[in-house]
């Protein structure tokens, strides 16, 4: 039986919720929170396997409050809920420990699936969030511009070589392939050479 609590301040979204998931034989609803203060109290009497949580909250900011439970409870998967479909949210949400992010207006169908998938340690994405996140990656790499150099290291970075490896094919030295690769993070906005590769191949800028 996976547990399911949720932290939102609007009564009907709570209502709505339940209503959608009373029936499902394997997800037990818990209760239910209007603010941080409230879901913190909850937690250090009960664990539930999945939070749902409101990105907005009347007392504090449920970003912060993802990144202070994924710390705390770590056994805790967290569904980032929110009515905003912007890149920068959801980002945010996914950053600071969220197994994934629904919106407000999901079906039975999103809903339970994001629920069993976070329950089991997998990272959940709607086909609308996935979309906006696609289309701000787009259009971020639209404005990147690489050097000839840059587009090499990358190339030889999305190969699987090291450093050291480069360096020795492009006849510069370790650190100065580090110097290329960390404007190439900067510059995709990623957070590591996994993530550098994964935004590579999406916008095109290396070949599969």
């Amino acid at each position: 039986m996976i547990k399911v609590f949720i932290t939102d301040d609007h009564y009907m979204v709570v209502e709505g919720i339940r209503s959608l998931l009373e029936g499902e034989p394997d997800i037990e609803l818990m209760g239910s929170a209007s603010n941080a203060a409230s879901c913190m109290a909850f937690l250090q009497k009960q664990e539930p396997d999945v939070l749902l949580l409101d990105i907005s909250l009347p007392d504090g900011n449920g970003i912060d409050l993802c990144r202070d439970i994924r710390t705390l409870y770590p056994g805790v998967s967290i569904l980032g809920l929110s009515t905003f479909n912007q890149a920068s949210f959801i980002r945010e949400m996914m950053d600071n420990g969220a197994s994934g992010y629904i919106l407000k207006n999901a079906t039975r169908k999103e809903l339970t699936e994001a629920i069993h998938m976070a329950s089991i340690g997998k990272t959940y994405m709607a086909f609308e969030v996935a979309k906006t996140l696609h289309a701000a990656e787009k259009s971020a790499a639209e404005n990147v511009l690489l050097s000839r150099r840059e587009k090499e290291v990358l190339a030889l970075l999305a190969h699987g070589l090291t450093n050291h490896e480069i360096a020795g094919k492009l006849f510069i030295s370790p650190n100065t392939v580090d110097t290329y690769r960390k404007s190439l993070l900067s510059k995709l906005n990623a957070k590591n050479t996994a993530d550098l590769i994964r935004i590579a191949f999406l916008q095109k800028l290396i070949d599969q």
